[in-house]
């Protein structure tokens, strides 16, 4: 026969269930979930500036790399292949004579140098210096081609 469960008066074996380490292992749960958190959000942030910021300086490159050949076209006098670097709109409003003839006249260009792209309205800030010595700063409007994706030079701006 068992005995009968303790009566009344009798105290139990705890007072309140034992916490011993809870609060200590809540806690640290939460900073590793919290650590994880920022990781993978850091990490993504970080990802997303990189990707802002290749992008940038790969349209800078290419943007840079098209004046240049237009620049050097014209400074070679290669009207033709400087013709072919205009966007679609000033090809429509000029024929390649008359963008040869255009060009034979104006001074000569010696030198070059570019700034950054600006992005918001896709202009390149360029130094030029032509071969009488002055000096002048345009902005070099860019247009991107819709069929072929390439940049292209679509007029000045001082």
């Amino acid at each position: 026969m068992t005995s009968p469960p303790p009566g009344p008066g009798v105290t139990p074996p705890f007072a309140a269930p034992p916490t011993e380490g809870r609060s200590f292992r809540l806690w640290m749960a939460l900073g590793v979930a919290g650590l994880a958190t920022l990781l993978c959000c850091g990490a993504g942030g970080t990802a997303l500036v990189g990707f802002i910021i290749t992008g940038t300086e790969a349209v800078n490159e290419q943007v840079q790399t098209v004046a240049g050949d237009y620049f050097d076209a014209l400074r070679e006098q290669q009207y033709n292949e400087a013709y072919d670097l205009l966007c679609d709109e000033i090809r429509n409003d000029e024929t390649p004579e008359q963008f040869s003839s255009r060009m034979s006249r104006e001074p000569r260009i010696a030198s070059y140098s570019f700034g950054d792209v600006d992005l918001v309205d896709l202009t390149l800030p360029t130094d030029l210096t032509y071969a009488s010595g002055d000096r002048d700063t345009v902005r070099v409007a860019m247009d991107q081609d819709t069929g072929s994706g390439e940049f292209r030079v679509c007029g000045f701006a001082e």
